[in-house]
């Protein structure tokens, strides 16, 4: 139970860490232009795929599934990421 609860600990670290970094480069370059709301839809994006492939590792027991089904939940984040970043598949909702 204490390797799992770190795990969980090192995810959420790491996910806080990720979001830092926009936040810094915005106070000392100015070249990234993040408002709270990309803030807002970064952390759920990232904490929410973290969490889930915490639960995929908890409840699956098969190597084998828990690889194929974090390698899906992984892939849909990038795909997600894409189409918000630069419109990688065209939808309304595709950045600019």
């Amino acid at each position: 139970m204490l390797k799992q609860n770190k795990r969980l600990i090192g995810i959420l670290l790491t996910v806080t860490i990720l979001l830092c970094i926009p936040l810094i480069a915005m106070r000392f370059t100015g070249e990234v232009n993040w408002s709270p709301f990309d803030f807002l839809v970064a952390g759920v994006l990232l904490y929410g795929t973290g969490l889930l492939c915490e639960f995929v590792l908890r409840m699956i027991r098969k190597p084998a599934y828990r690889l194929a089904l974090c390698a899906v939940i992984l892939a849909g984040l990038f795909v997600v990421w894409a189409e918000l970043a630069v419109g990688l598949i065209g939808t309304r909702f595709a950045g600019h």
